[in-house]
């Protein structure tokens, strides 16, 4: 009887062992699986590096670049152009102290009545443009390296300056078209990025490798800038600009519009997203009518948002939010009933 007992007491206890270990694997399971709608291995927007590719407050100079040619321009202005302008403003601060102490009127009773000192006016001619050449040498090299032709194999990106965001088009990628608002600044900071810089969708581009940058406005001047980059190239309505932009690595590299371009000029930022080849290509891969190696087809239909700016019939993505309107209303002078 006793052993009988004993059987079945084991019995029990290993049913609720069985049943425990099957509720705390589940829980287990349930804890460690993924939401529904997350894409195993699919692109995933990188996390910005604070100071990074941004402004950082108290700064007085460049931001830190990321590009070739930012790194040369940064170094002319830090080792070349800065010294001269220190050495010029000593030089004339130390010539205005020294005449006012020597020629002062009490250590000069009898005033010099010399007029002409040919020395002197070779020296101030012959200075100023040794100087002039000095910088002209660095300078040339500058602006030659900022508009050189895109290389043979550069892909493409057409940049569209709206009334007030910008659109990304990817030609040799199946021309599909990004369309980039500012998120709101909750959403910003919710997602640790700069407020008035972060966007909802951002410029995806390859680092490593030179890409052509397109530009036109849809509707008024723009004009696409990413100091980081030392990148600048005007949108002009019915003209395509054109420049080249290499990125030295990976990153996010913030930006704006640097021209008045209306009255939310202040609110169309642009933020370029720097990936190694092959996740910018996984990335091409998950957009609408995105595809690798192949021009944009005329007769594809790719889907595209519904124009809303301020111009009639320029393309682009509906207006942000009802503040658009609003600020438009209060930029408006009011007017009065006689």
């Amino acid at each position: 009887m006793g052993i009988r007992r004993a059987a079945e007491f084991a019995s029990l206890a290993g049913a609720m062992l069985m049943v425990s270990a099957g509720t705390a694997w589940a829980a287990a399971t349930e804890a460690t699986a993924l939401p529904e709608d997350a894409v195993v291995g699919g692109y995933v927007p990188m996390q910005p590096t604070e100071g990074k590719g941004m402004p950082t407050p108290g700064a007085i100079g460049f931001q830190t670049q990321y590009s070739p040619i930012g790194e040369y321009g940064q170094w002319m202005h830090n080792w070349v152009l800065l010294p001269i302008i220190a050495a010029i403003s000593l030089l004339v601060l130390f010539l205005l102290i020294w005449v006012m102490g020597r020629y002062r009127a009490k250590a000069n009773p009898n005033p010099s009545r010399t007029s002409h000192n040919t020395v002197i006016e070779v020296i101030w001619t012959l200075l100023p443009v040794l100087v002039l050449l000095g910088i002209a040498v660095p300078s040339m090299r500058l602006l030659a390296n900022q508009y050189e032709t895109a290389p043979e194999g550069a892909f493409t990106v057409k940049v569209t300056g709206y009334q007030w965001y910008w659109g990304y088009t990817y030609p040799d990628y199946g021309g599909f078209e990004v369309i980039s608002n500012m998120l709101p600044e909750d959403e910003a900071l919710a997602a640790g990025e700069p407020t008035q810089l972060a966007v909802d969708k951002r410029m995806v581009v390859p680092a490593g490798v030179p890409i052509r940058i397109q530009t036109i406005g849809a509707d008024v001047i723009h004009s696409f800038a990413i100091p980081s980059l030392w990148f600048k190239l005007d949108a002009v309505p019915g003209r395509l600009n054109e420049k080249v932009m290499f990125i030295k690595e990976p990153g996010v590299y913030y930006g704006q519009c640097m021209e008045l371009c209306g009255a939310r000029h202040g609110f169309m930022p642009i933020a370029v997203e720097a990936l190694p080849m092959a996740e910018f290509e996984q990335w091409v891969l998950e957009q609408p009518g995105g595809l690798l190696g192949t021009e944009a087809d005329p007769e594809l239909e790719v889907p595209t948002q519904q124009p809303e700016s301020a111009i009639p019939g320029a393309a682009g993505a509906p207006r942000p939010d009802s503040a658009l309107e609003e600020d438009v209303d209060a930029a408006e002078p009011a007017t009065t009933e006689a």
